[in-house]
């Protein structure tokens, strides 16, 4: 695990809040605590232990999975598949 220094401490904190507080990641928080709560009365507060919501597939999956881009890492998730040739 690398150590930060506490001017990069301080630096990450604010641009992990800045990426936290976008409509898009709002609104996906809003619905996984929707599903959650929903999940909880349904199958009980012990079924969610170690699951995560997966946005993408529409159900909750283990956390190692979901995190993980289902076994295919995160490497290239999210980005654009060709790049704009300047």
């Amino acid at each position: 695990m690398a150590y930060l220094s506490p001017q990069a401490k301080r630096d990450k904190a604010k641009r992990d809040l800045k990426a936290a507080k976008t409509p898009a990641r709002r609104k996906k928080k809003a619905e996984n605590q929707r599903k959650r709560r929903a999940a909880a009365k349904k199958h009980g507060k012990s079924w969610l232990k170690g699951k995560d919501y997966d946005h993408e597939d529409k159900k909750f999956e283990s956390v190692k999975r979901n995190r993980g881009n289902d076994g295919n890492g995160t490497k290239k998730e999210g980005r654009k598949t060709k790049r704009k040739k300047k």
